[in-house]
């Protein structure tokens, strides 16, 4: 879990680079001034949102699964294969057809298992940048009420 926390922070890292925000007074406000309101106005829009930017990023749910595997679909078939063959009397053939077609159909299942495990990335990584931009907001209200523009 460790792993896939750590390879999601290295796949937004530059997402969350780019969504920075630059704090500039309007009005005058010394150094400690804008230090003291960046600082509750992201506390306040932590609050707001129940996002906080510097969390590490976790994920909303588990992962799928993998599943399937060349090497395992091939052990599989050639088990059935050898099962079907000892029946028809050929036991030799069985295995050999039973591991080929196992190892199709394990291959297959492996791309299927990829397929999904992408997609819940993409959807954790798109989860993790609508939090992030709606702190951004809150962040951003929050601050020019104090007299600050944001880029």
């Amino acid at each position: 879990m460790r792993i896939l926390i750590m390879t999601m922070f290295l796949f937004l890292a530059p997402a969350v680079n780019a969504q920075e925000l630059f704090i500039f007074p309007n009005e005058d406000q010394s150094q400690d001034q804008q230090d003291m309101d960046e600082f509750q106005c992201q506390k306040s829009a932590t609050q707001r949102t129940g996002f906080d930017p510097m969390a590490l990023p976790t994920t909303s749910s588990p992962a799928p699964k993998q599943k399937g595997g060349v090497g395992q679909g091939a052990v599989k078939g050639a088990l059935l294969g050898t099962a079907v063959g000892a029946v028809t009397g050929n036991t030799k053939k069985g295995l050999k057809a039973g591991a080929v077609g196992g190892g199709v159909m394990g291959g297959m299942k492996r791309a299927d298992s990829n397929s999904k495990k992408q997609d819940w990335a993409n959807q954790q990584s798109q989860d993790y940048l609508r939090n992030r931009d709606n702190w951004n907001r809150a962040f951003t209200a929050c601050i020019e009420s104090r007299g600050y523009t944001v880029r």
